[in-house]
């Protein structure tokens, strides 16, 4: 019985609509939102190196795919992958928060998956916390356990849960600054939020088991405990389209399961409704590609076009990105730039 009253009034989803949050708490997370972003770009443009441009770009556009698969929880709600431990374990901490934040940014921007107001806390939640915390956590355990490749296993899973639990603390937190009940909100958060974390950690262990069987000489941060010398090794620019070309294969294979996904809602609508704040939630102001789907279609295909666009957009973002923050440090590191 107590299960279920937790389940009757899940705060699930931890993109926030504007309204949920008052102005104040909104505020106060872009503002640390900002510094840490621009913290991340600067860290982040001093350390690129070749190989980092497009799996920086791939990583962004499957994390972006995986988090249209929403997967069936307990009493009829679903989850999905936030992808901040997997992202901060391939590609370090800063870049990750970079790809994090775009992510989420364009989910906000392009389908009003989360509010503008809050796009701040959203960001913050599942993009900086998830991908700072995966790291810290996830380099101590790599270190001990040498890279044997049931330790590898094991940071993965356990960098990926403890990233989701703190996004749904740090979610929660948010909710009951902004006079939501804090009795009701924290323990439903952690308690669905454990189960979802067991996917996370799942989900982090495969990839990162995928990457260390074909190419860990790739990722510089997992590379360094497998084989010092991988990530000094060259690699071609035609290796690195060809592993591009795959990662987006293989992002683009997941928008084709899109419409597969699990239809059980979130539960923030649910305790919204259940609490009576449900009306607090804005409309946004604008309505490019709402709920996944491109206006004037229906069905799964409208999804698959909705993620396709989304998925290619965020790579050519991210790789933009990129590509700047190279050129501006090789700019700056080169003696004769004036």
């Amino acid at each position: 019985m107590f299960a279920q009253w937790l389940v009757d009034r899940l705060v699930l989803g931890l993109h926030i609509p504007d309204g949920f949050l008052s102005v104040p708490v909104a505020l106060a997370w872009w503002i640390l939102t900002i510094l840490v972003v621009t913290i991340a770009v600067n860290k982040t443009s001093k350390s690129l190196n070749e190989r980092q441009v497009p799996l920086m770009g791939v990583m962004a556009a499957f994390i972006f795919a995986a988090q249209m698969l929403n997967f069936p929880v307990l009493g009829g709600t679903s989850g999905h992958l936030l992808g901040g431990a997997l992202a901060a374990l391939l590609l370090g901490p800063w870049a990750g928060v970079l790809v994090m934040t775009c992510v989420v940014g364009l989910q906000a921007l392009l389908f009003q998956d989360g509010g503008l107001l809050a796009m701040g806390a959203n960001i913050f939640n599942m993009g900086i916390a998830t991908t700072l915390v995966g790291y810290g956590l996830g380099v101590p355990l790599l270190r001990a356990f040498g890279g044997r490749p049931w330790g590898l296993a094991l940071t993965g899973f356990v960098a990926g849960w403890v990233s989701v639990m703190l996004g749904a603390a740090l979610t929660a937190l948010q909710l009951s600054l902004s006079g939501l009940a804090a009795a009701i909100v924290f323990p439903a958060m952690l308690f669905v939020h454990a189960f979802i974390g067991i996917g996370e950690g799942l989900i982090t262990m495969a990839a990162i088991a995928f990457v260390v069987s074909t190419r860990p000489d790739l990722v510089d941060s997992l590379a360094v405990y497998l084989d010092p010398t991988a990530a000094q090794r060259p690699i071609s620019r035609g290796l690195l389209g060809a592993v591009t070309g795959f990662g987006l294969a293989i992002a683009l294979g997941a928008t084709l399961l899109a419409p597969l996904a699990s239809g059980d809602p979130d539960g923030l609508e649910r305790v919204a409704e259940d609490q009576g704040f449900i009306d607090r939630a804005q409309d946004a102001p604008f309505n490019l590609l709402p709920d996944y789907a491109i206006p004037g279609l229906e069905g799964g295909f409208s999804t698959i076009l909705a993620g396709i666009v989304g998925l290619l957009i965020v790579f050519a973002l991210v790789y933009g990105i990129t590509m700047m923050l190279r050129g501006r440090n090789t700019a700056t590191s080169d003696p004769h730039h004036k």
